[in-house]
């Protein structure tokens, strides 16, 4: 990208932040870096990412050491409440998916890593002072997105802080489930909306089920193994139920990419939905019954194998829920929208690069981790606005409709070019504008690499 102005409406969607012109400026590029790129993502290319502005890559890193501009992700909040201002009169039910996403980091003198899993085996015992293995550490951030009816994406994140590092830094320790449960309590929602939460196994803890008690929300998850039913001891497990459940109990639920009342918020491809769209069956059967600590609850046994009479049914997963007056198949379709954040981590960092950053202090890491997320939050909003214009025929906007980040950041990036060339072809008609283009060219590179004269 030539201009740093031809980022399409760029300045309208940074406006609710407020932030100073140079802080403005650098946030842009960061944006147009994480949209744009091509290649592989580093804190250099971010810095070159406007060309006719390019800078040293020490000036940005020195930016995202700052923390002024970026305190608490407020700059996340505010253009996540300008999304939100296109669903305020939307009737429909919201889906709050919460997980947690790690980037692998080796440096022994990097801030806030930890170790999370140990996927290799361990060597055998005569080759342990042998052989030197690699540390595996890594950085955690705790994720939620909020799907809202019409299927816009908004992001809230934050950021894992280990024992020693808030020890260091002075600042109070939160496990990763708190800091789900914080996300619960601090997003932002119209007044009266239908929320459920979702969330995998990890989620089933009493701080999440307490957030959303606070605000009237549901929630579904996968059953934790451990759990047992109510009553006196001993209490048998919820899973001992499975061996009484007969085949004939069981009823399928059949899901079709974009169709039924949630494929908004799903976005299914094109080539996905059809005449050839692959139908997922489930075989469901649900139960309410009450659960120790859990209370009244509603149990949806699930199996994608179908039941055959006479056979024990092979359950795969059994999920749990608050609302127990919903239908089992209800249930399953709502649990469906939980992959959505999934995908939105394989967006981010596939995409994006959110993980492609190598910074010692956490602070540079937490600033990276928000300005990519903004950048996220740009391409949702570039494709409200898309979906907004009257004139827009029928097929660009099904097109519009069902672009993820990949599809957007391109036609973000064709729309950047266009009005560089628009730029480009006004500026070489005057003697002026050419001497303009001069300077742009040589401002290209930062000023310790420019030629002399």
């Amino acid at each position: 990208m030539i201009f740093a102005d031809a980022l399409p409406r760029i300045k309208t969607f940074l406006r609710p932040t407020r932030l100073a012109a140079a802080t403005t400026a650098l946030l842009v590029r960061l944006v147009a870096a994480f949209v744009c790129h091509r290649g592989r993502l580093s804190a250099s290319q971010a810095a070159s990412a406007i060309r006719s502005q390019a800078r040293h890559r020490a000036q940005l890193t020195r930016f995202l050491a700052r923390d002024h501009w970026s305190k608490d992700w407020a700059v996340l909040t505010a253009v996540a409440d300008l999304l939100l201002q296109q669903e305020a009169r939307r009737a429909g039910t919201w889906a709050l998916l919460l997980d947690q996403t790690y980037v692998g980091q080796q440096g022994q003198q990097t801030e806030n890593t930890f170790s999370r899993a140990n996927y290799r085996p361990r060597p055998k015992k005569g080759n342990r002072k042998n052989k030197k293995h690699a540390q595996r550490s890594c950085h955690g951030f705790v994720c939620g997105l909020l799907l809202t009816p019409s299927g816009l994406r908004i992001p809230c994140c934050r950021a894992y802080y280990t024992v020693g590092y808030c020890q260091t830094k002075k600042l109070p320790y939160h496990t990763q489930i708190e800091l789900a449960a914080t996300l619960i309590r601090q997003v932002a929602v119209p007044a009266g909306a239908a929320v459920v939460v979702l969330g995998d196994t990890a989620f089933e803890a009493a701080a999440i089920r307490a957030a959303c008690a606070e605000r009237g929300w549901t929630w579904v998850v996968p059953l934790n193994p451990e759990r047992v039913l109510a009553g006196p001891k001993p209490r048998p497990k919820v899973l001992s139920l499975v061996g009484t459940l007969a085949a004939d109990r069981f009823a399928a639920v059949r899901l079709v990419p974009g169709q039924g009342p949630l494929a908004a918020p799903r976005r299914a491809a094109r080539c996905r939905v059809g005449p050839q769209a692959k139908t997922r069956t489930y075989y469901v059967h649900p139960e309410r019954r009450a659960v120790h600590n859990l209370g009244d609850v509603l149990l949806v046994f699930s199996t994608k194998d179908q039941p055959k009479a006479g056979e024990p049914v092979r359950v795969q997963k059994v999920l749990l829920t608050n609302a127990v007056t919903l239908t089992a198949a209800r249930v399953v379709e709502l649990y469906d929208l939980r992959w959505q954040i999934e995908l939105f981590f394989k967006e981010l960092k596939g995409t994006l690069g959110f993980h492609r950053y190598r910074f010692r202090q956490f602070a540079k890491v937490e600033h990276w981790a928000q300005a990519c997320l903004v950048a996220f939050c740009y391409l949702e909003w570039y494709r409200a606005c898309q979906l907004r214009r009257s004139a827009l025929p029928d097929e660009r906007q099904r097109w519009w409709r069902w672009q993820r980040s990949y599809g957007l950041s391109l036609a973000v990036s064709q729309a950047a070019e266009e009005a560089d060339l628009g730029r480009l072809y006004r500026l070489a008609g005057t003697p002026s504008g050419q001497r303009k283009l001069r300077r742009c060219l040589r401002a290209a590179l930062p000023r310790e690499y420019r030629p002399a004269g």
